[in-house]
């Protein structure tokens, strides 16, 4: 089946995500079309998802190459009830929601802290969590975006992340269906998000640790001028990366770009 509005709609109605679906051809940003429609009342599970984006949001201000035809490019609005200080556990938990979902497809898939989901060493999704909070108390809305290299070719990456990247595709040696992973993708999404407000952050925290493969390892975290480095010990109830530094000392990362340091 064509990978298009209509049939979305007819995979998701009824759905608690993607009941409310939005499908454009071409957008600037899925995250921000969908932060304009949350601002304006859009319930918890809209999602917004594109054949393309011009300007693909990454972190750090980065772009995220976004060609036709091949990926999968959403956005999801939610709602939750907690305080913006937790609010980094849905990013978390959306990774765990993509790793189960790829694990399906494939072995080797890992989880890099803080958003990135990899196979076998490569880049295959980035998440980015955006949130609108009007005080420190309550989250007024939280938008996910998601975006997955499903079929795009190695020779079609762009050619400045071609060695750091990989697709679904490649790693299978198949195409395979976005409308099935799609709607695949707002299930398990679902299901983890409902298990994070039931039971909490720990079952959610255990499974991003079961994925993750720095746990133990060396790493340097560089964000903008300031340089970390330690050993791994996991991550805090809050989604922050725990290093222990040279002289033993634990340190709490919130942001930054980590990277594995070679023995």
């Amino acid at each position: 089946m064509d990978f298009n509005e209509e049939n979305l709609a007819a995979r998701l109605s009824g759905k608690r995500i993607g009941n409310n679906i939005h499908f454009f051809t071409e957008v600037d940003s899925t995250n921000d079309v969908l932060f304009k429609l949350a601002r304006s009342g859009a319930p918890h599970g809209t999602v917004v998802i594109a054949e393309s984006q011009t300007k693909g949001k990454g972190r750090l201000s980065r772009q995220w190459s976004s060609p036709p035809g091949c990926n999968i490019y959403t956005s999801i609005a939610l709602r939750p009830s907690i305080e913006p200080v937790y609010a980094p556990q849905i990013t978390l938990m959306a990774g765990v929601a993509v790793a189960e979902l790829l694990s399906e497809y494939c072995t080797g898939v890992t989880l890099k802290w803080p958003n990135d989901v990899q196979i076998g060493g490569g880049k295959v999704c980035g998440i980015l969590a955006e949130m609108s909070a009007s005080d420190e108390s309550i989250v007024d809305f939280i938008v996910v975006g998601i975006g997955i290299n499903v079929n795009i070719r190695k020779m079609d990456i762009d050619e400045s992340i071609r060695d750091r990247a990989t697709s679904l595709a490649e790693e299978t040696g198949q195409n395979i269906s976005r409308l099935d992973l799609s709607a695949k993708l707002f299930d398990r999404f679902d299901v983890l998000y409902s298990r994070l407000l039931d039971s909490g952050f720990g079952p959610i925290k255990d499974a991003w640790l079961s994925y993750c493969d720095m746990v133990g390892k060396q790493v340097r975290v560089v964000f903008k001028n300031d340089i970390e480095s330690g050993k791994v010990l996991g991550v805090d109830d809050f989604g922050a990366l725990l290093i222990s530094d040279e002289g033993g000392k634990t340190k709490r990362i919130i942001a930054g770009d980590a990277s594995v340091l070679k023995e």
